[in-house]
């Protein structure tokens, strides 16, 4: 309980599902949660958590000292825009990884990062920041991880498997070692990716095919 961090509470930009589950990882760590900013109050309030408003509100700033933020948003470009917002007022950012998620001693990974519960990521993979490594996820040898993807349950990405910025890499879908994913797509759920996906498409089924552009 030496670590600084214990000191600090945690506030976070979003409270619904994903929060929930972010919400589980911090408690179960002994870390303290104090409260989470959206545009709208969550009636529920399942962990009843205080509401602090809009996360751009003036006051924000001082709510935030010496604390950190972090963003539970499941879209990656709504993640990647807050992000953005937390950088540029200077506020404190951490990853989350959860208690039971194997990792590596070898691996990096970028703030505003959550790594869920039973997620294995092995040697030499590099995680970009606000990226969703989501439960039972499987990220071998030195994957690359871009910036505000999403890697979602039970998702198996073989070595040296390179994904852009943005992805998202659907529920049981597999890479197979050594493809590269770029920016922007979608890998639909039990897909089974064998070749090279460019930018901007999505793609599903077995072997994964390419079903459309995106504009």
């Amino acid at each position: 309980m030496d670590n600084p961090q214990y000191l600090k509470k945690i506030f976070l930009i979003g409270y619904s599902g994903h929060a929930y589950v972010v919400l589980d990882s911090i408690s179960e760590q002994g870390l303290t949660v104090g409260g989470y900013f959206a545009k709208d109050y969550n009636v529920d309030n399942p962990y009843e958590l205080d509401f602090f408003g809009d996360e751009m509100a003036e006051d924000v700033g001082q709510i935030l000292t010496n604390h950190y933020i972090f963003p539970c948003i499941g879209d990656n470009k709504v993640r990647e825009r807050v992000i953005g917002f937390i950088a540029s007022k200077g506020f404190s950012q951490l990853a989350i990884i959860d208690k039971t998620a194997l990792v590596s001693e070898k691996v990096t990974i970028g703030l505003s990062t959550f790594v869920g519960k039973n997620a294995c990521i092995n040697s030499l993979v590099k995680i970009g920041k606000g990226v969703i490594i989501n439960t039972g996820a499987i990220i071998e040898h030195e994957c690359l991880i871009g910036d505000f993807s999403h890697v979602a349950p039970n998702a198996t990405l073989a070595g040296n498997v390179t994904l852009g910025k943005r992805v998202f890499f659907g529920v049981g879908a597999v890479a197979k070692q050594g493809i590269t994913i770029g920016d922007n797509s979608v890998i639909g759920a039990g897909s089974v990716v064998i070749s090279d996906i460019p930018a901007n498409e999505v793609w599903a089924g077995n072997p994964a095919r390419k079903m459309k552009e995106l504009g």
